[in-house]
């Protein structure tokens, strides 16, 4: 049972290390911001107080990780779109409140892809409703740096203070 333990605790260690604590930040912002569950605030946390020097490299890669797993969210809108459209051959009806409301505010509205389970759902519709992947990624991008930014300026105030 000890070894076990220590064998554990040697793998875990591991993981703290800078450059693989980078790599479980990256991948947990990308497994995040696709529909999979996960919180990438735990992760990011975890590494900016392990290694505070690093905090500026784990909001980057952070970053990089949820327009990544955004992108792969938005393509499935798309494809889903594309595969409906093909194998049902009827045009999908855009006429309902939601929708319309979605296409009138545009991608500016992917801001709030930051929200838990309703973000995932509308980096989704964006995809289906063929929006400017460009745009909507800027969008994107802008909700989740702030989101990030907000989680790493507490941690730095609160280590400043305590």
């Amino acid at each position: 049972m000890l070894e076990w333990l220590q064998a554990a605790s040697a793998w875990m260690q591991g993981w703290l290390n800078p450059n693989a604590g980078l790599a479980g930040v990256f991948l947990s912002a990308l497994l995040s911001a696709t529909v999979l569950p996960g919180s990438t605030e735990v992760v990011l946390t975890a590494k900016v107080v392990a290694f505070p020097a690093l905090a500026w490299q784990a909001f980057g890669v952070a970053i990089l990780g949820s327009a990544i797993g955004c992108a792969l969210n938005f393509g499935m809108g798309h494809a889903a779109r594309s595969g409906w459209e093909r194998f049902q051959h009827i045009q999908v009806d855009e006429a309902h409140s939601r929708v319309a409301r979605l296409r009138r505010f545009g991608p500016p509205v992917l801001v709030l892809s930051v929200v838990p389970l309703v973000g995932d759902a509308l980096v989704l519709a964006a995809g289906w409703l063929k929006m400017p992947f460009w745009h909507s990624l800027f969008w994107i991008i802008v909700g989740k740096a702030t989101r990030y930014l907000l989680v790493i300026l507490s941690l730095k105030g609160l280590h400043a203070y305590g």
